[in-house]
């Protein structure tokens, strides 16, 4: 009877591509999810952005890159992805032997989306002299035309390790690429893609906050517009953000990046005060809907059934690796 109820399971997660089985509300979720890593030798990787719950569940917590580093040296059988589809394709890329699950499969990614490979291999064609920077919040098609992958922490040692009068196509985030210019005073050819969170922040609004709190740091991600990174009295990556709040003399941050870090932030300093920076509608937070997809309940039925799962063809996952491996060579060297 269980082996009928799993294969009918299995089969409701491949026809809806997302777990929309119901859960017993009075189940212990994190007792369950606990048990399920252990039998089946299983890790759980989440990314800031993820809600408080999930994040308190992980093996391992954090940006892009050590994420990457986590998911390359696992000696997991089984990977649970939490965060969006390009951070499952990524584990995959480097460990093709184990099973990489997403609890939401429809978890995407709009900076991802504003690169199709298509047109980005004829942006490609049309600099032939260029060599292809591609930030990790891409597909894998797009890491596959590349020749170093790059995260938000590791971005501007890899263009200056590189000779001054070397060509760069940087892609997909133009807002990233600008900051990375300004940075190293390179002149990389940027793809025109962004990041729906990073880009809606309102200049405005962030303002009137920094005069209602004149005691407060405004800190930003690299993938927001040029006019706030302006205001911004420290610029970083997500775990280079978590890091400055720790260690700045400074006692309220007003937060420019998704709202997902500020649970390690107040966790890690409790006595200070954090401020989500305001988008240009009318929320009082700036959330990713395609992070937010993911649940505690998706994660427990996910371990549970080891469903969705990540596939990839062969040799997409080679050539995506190679410009992964770079990236993770030159990131060792650099002490990172």
């Amino acid at each position: 009877m269980f082996n009928e109820d799993l294969k009918f399971a299995t089969d409701q997660l491949h026809a809806v591509g997302f777990l929309e089985l119901d859960v017993d509300p009075t189940l212990d979720l994190v007792g369950e999810i606990n048990a399920l890593k252990k039998q089946k030798n299983a890790i759980i990787l989440a990314h800031y952005y993820q809600t408080g719950d999930i994040q308190d569940v992980a093996d391992y917590l954090g940006d892009s890159l050590g994420l990457a580093q986590q998911a390359a040296k696992t000696e997991a059988d089984l990977i649970l992805f939490a965060g969006v589809h390009f951070m499952a394709e990524t584990a995959k890329i480097l460990n093709p032997s184990k099973k990489v699950l997403l609890p939401d499969l429809k978890a995407g990614c709009s900076l991802a989306d504003s690169a199709p490979a298509a047109l980005f291999a004829k942006f490609k064609e049309e600099h032939p002299e260029h060599l292809v920077i591609s930030y990790i919040n891409c597909t894998a098609e797009i890491k596959a035309m590349s020749d170093i992958i790059c995260t938000s922490s590791n971005a501007v040692k890899i263009v200056e390790s590189l000779p001054k009068d070397q060509p760069i196509l940087f892609a997909p985030d133009k807002n990233l690429g600008a900051w990375i210019n300004k940075t190293t005073g390179r002149n990389m050819t940027l793809w025109d893609g962004s990041c729906m969170v990073h880009e809606i922040f309102s200049l405005e609004k962030i303002t009137a906050l920094m005069h209602e709190h004149p005691d407060a740091e405004f800190i930003a991600h690299p993938e927001c517009e040029a006019e706030l990174l302006e205001l911004a009295h420290y610029i970083g990556s997500t775990t280079a953000l978590l890091n400055y709040t720790q260690k700045s003399a400074a006692q309220k941050f007003i937060v420019g990046t998704e709202t997902g870090i500020m649970h390690q932030m107040e966790l890690a300093s409790p006595d200070k005060t954090f401020i989500p920076a305001p988008p240009t509608n009318n929320c009082a937070c700036n959330d990713c809907p395609h992070m937010k997809r993911n649940t505690l309940e998706k994660v427990y039925l996910a371990l549970k059934y080891e469903q969705p799962e990540l596939l990839m063809d062969e040799n997409l996952r080679m050539a995506a690796l190679k410009p992964m491996q770079r990236m993770l060579d030159l990131s060792a060297s650099f002490g990172l």
